[in-house]
């Protein structure tokens, strides 16, 4: 990893001048900061992880206020990307790992971010061996190994995934096509959906919904596929709306 502590004397060289190799991370901080000494090794592992693809500079400006008043510095942490000159992105205040990980990737995507992007069974496993936990490698994988005939695995690792409603909405199909006496409407809405005729089966769903047992697994598991269709429509569409309204007064 390389990280520079950077002057006024030699900001245009190591700064300005280098980011037209690659991109430069400028951390403008100060010793007395709290926020600064908790963001800096964030800053550190995001750019470690990076492997000499990018430049990640620290600034004091209490030892260089030219600097931070050249770049409109009126608090800190702040922090400033520079590609080919020019600021390229920036933010300010302590961020968590996630936000610093996005923030590097648009500027120099991590290897699971490459691996992610690539999608493919072989590096979605690469990822998890690198991540176990990685809530989207899970998920992502768990789609092609349920598009490939295999459920069985895929819903194993949508158990690693929380708080997605596209997660929760095939671990609930999964489970109502594995069921004994499977329901032929509920088979016929999935074949609807498979085939982009979203209305044809969200109607079988609802549906099928409204008339199920209020105390029945089913009732709950077609809840849970009705909002992740909805979920990918998004809330502005018409054919959302409509559903999310027979959706409450099917429930309620």
């Amino acid at each position: 990893m390389t990280v520079i502590d950077v002057d006024e004397a030699d900001f245009q060289t190591e700064v300005v001048a280098r980011s037209a190799e690659l991109p430069v991370v400028v951390d403008f901080w100060a010793p007395w900061c709290a926020p600064c000494r908790q963001l800096g090794p964030v800053l550190e592992k995001a750019a470690e992880a990076r492997d000499g693809k990018v430049v990640l500079v620290k600034i004091d400006t209490d030892q260089n206020p030219g600097i931070a008043q050249q770049f409109g510095i009126q608090g800190i942490p702040a922090v400033k990307a520079f590609v080919d000159g020019e600021v390229a992105a920036e933010f300010v205040g302590a961020q968590g790992p996630s936000q610093v990980e996005a923030f590097f990737d648009g500027l120099v995507p991590s290897e699971t971010k490459q691996l992610l992007d690539a999608g493919d069974e072989a590096s979605l496993r690469k990822v998890l061996e690198l991540e176990p936990a990685n809530p989207d490698a899970n998920f992502q994988l768990a789609r092609v190994l349920y598009a490939a005939g295999d459920p069985g695995t895929a819903l194993g690792l949508l158990g690693n995934v929380a708080g997605n409603f596209a997660a929760d909405g095939l671990a609930a199909r999964i489970l109502l096509e594995q069921q004994d006496g499977e329901n032929a409407r509920v088979t016929e809405a999935f074949a609807q959906l498979d085939a982009d005729a979203t209305e044809a089966g969200l109607d079988i769903l609802l549906d099928e919904l409204a008339a199920s047992d209020p105390e029945g697994e089913d009732r709950e598991r077609l809840r849970k596929v009705i909002v992740a269709v909805l979920d990918e429509l998004g809330v502005q569409d018409p054919l959302a709306r409509e559903s999310r309204r027979r959706l409450a007064a099917a429930l309620y």
